[in-house]
Formats: structure tokens, C-alpha cells, sequence
């Protein structure tokens, strides 16, 4: 069986993403890492939702069920506080996921059975690794304090999800990306940007699909933390 475990996410966010407005004045403006990482996790948390819903209706297996529900949750938890940080900062935010991450919705729309599952669960190992990576690349080379708390608290979380996608994948029989020696991957050199030259989490994957977690040439499995 799948195990699930909830992380209390909420109540973690909550001491990185409702910092009084007064602070987040004094603070020091976000650099374009910041800036670049909160609209680049927002679109995740636009996907992953968007994604998680359609596998509540479409999906045959119920572990999968099972864990986009939780995935749902956590990312509409996560960008509560990334928009209220957001707010704060003067960082506008994008409206819609990016283009490659609507082609991948597209597709998960288009497909059915057992097509979908595994089309699910294949955008969700890429997709989640991307983010997993933007995030340590935030959190070593980010300026302002709350954004780079805002992703160590979002780490594990991501971390659990990627964790859980490879256990499910394995399950089902459909290839999960070699890890690293150390088990865990490395802090990226470039955050993704929306509309940038940088990957993206939403271009596509070379194992199977197009998915939300950019061309991954090194697919290490995450170690929750």
C-alpha cells in the first residue's frame, strides 16, 4: 500500500506566509531570484492543483487518487502563502500556468484509463523534481528572508510528494529516474522563469511525456528531510 502522510503544512506556512505587512516593508526588496522563484512556485501550485483535480475524476487507481488529493491540498495551501508573500512584496504574480504546463494539462485531459494514470504520475515525478530544484536554488541563493523561508518550509513537503509519486510509480510498473549517490538533487544553477530561457517546470520530459518538470538530464530521488 501507498503510505500517505500529512505533513501540517498549513500551520508551518503559516509562520512564513502571513508576516505582517510592516515587516515585509522594512525587509530588503526581493532580488530576481525571489521574484523569479514566487512566480515560478505559483504556476507549480497552478498545475499541480489543476492536474490533481482531473485525476479525482479521471483516474482508475485509487492509491493515485489517494495521493492527488493530498498533492491538491498541499500545493492550494502552498500558494496561499506564496500569493499573501507575493502581496506583500510587490511581486505580480502569473495568472495561468505556463504554456508547456497547459500542453501537459491538455494531454492529461485527451487521455483516459489506464493512458492517464501513468501519464499522471510521469508528469508528476518531473514536475516535482523541477520544483524540488528551484527551491534549493532558492533557498542557497535567495536575498529576502521570507521568501527563503518560504521555501525551506515548502521542501519537505515537495520532497514527501516526489517521494510518493516514486513509490506509486513503482507500483504501477512505469520508470522512475535513477537517483544521485547522494540520494538527493543538487541546487540548481538557474531558477525556472516564466517566459525565461531557464526550464521551466511544465517543458517536456524525455522519458515518456511532455510534463511539468522541464528536459531532466539528472533525476535523483529526493530524501524527505
Amino acid at each position: 500500500m501507498l503510505g500517505i502522510k500529512r505533513l501540517g503544512l498549513l500551520a508551518a506556512l503559516v509562520l512564513v506566509g502571513v508576516a505582517p505587512a510592516a515587516a515585509a516593508q522594512a525587509a530588503a526588496q526581493p532580488s530576481e531570484q525571489d521574484t523569479q522563484y514566487l512566480q515560478a512556485i505559483h504556476q507549480v501550485n497552478l498545475y499541480e492543483v489543476q492536474a490533481g483535480e482531473l485525476a479525482q475524476k479521471k483516474a482508475q487507481n485509487q492509491q493515485l487518487k489517494d495521493l492527488a488529493q493530498m498533492i491538491v491540498t498541499d500545493h492550494q495551501e502552498l500558494d496561499r502563502s506564496v500569493t499573501d508573500l507575493a502581496g506583500q512584496l510587490n511581486v505580480q504574480l502569473p495568472n495561468e500556468p505556463t504554456p508547456d504546463q497547459r500542453t501537459a494539462l491538455d494531454q492529461l485531459n485527451n487521455a483516459s484509463g489506464e493512458e492517464f494514470d501513468r501519464l499522471w504520475v510521469t508528469q508528476g515525478l518531473a514536475g516535482h523534481l523541477q520544483a524540488i530544484q528551484a527551491t534549493q536554488t532558492e533557498i542557497s541563493q535567495g536575498t529576502e528572508t521570507q521568501v527563503v523561508q518560504l521555501a525551506q518550509t515548502a521542501l519537505p513537503v515537495l520532497q514527501a510528494h516526489y517521494d510518493a509519486l516514486v513509490q506509486l510509480a513503482e507500483e504501477l510498473g512505469i520508470p522512475v529516474p535513477e537517483a544521485s549517490p547522494s540520494g538527493t538533487p543538487s541546487p540548481g544553477g538557474t531558477v525556472p522563469a516564466p517566459g525565461g530561457t531557464t526550464p521551466t517546470p511544465g517543458e517536456t520530459f524525455t522519458e515518456e511525456a511532455p510534463a511539468p518538470g522541464g528536459t531532466v538530464t539528472e533525476s535523483p530521488a529526493p530524501q524527505q528531510s
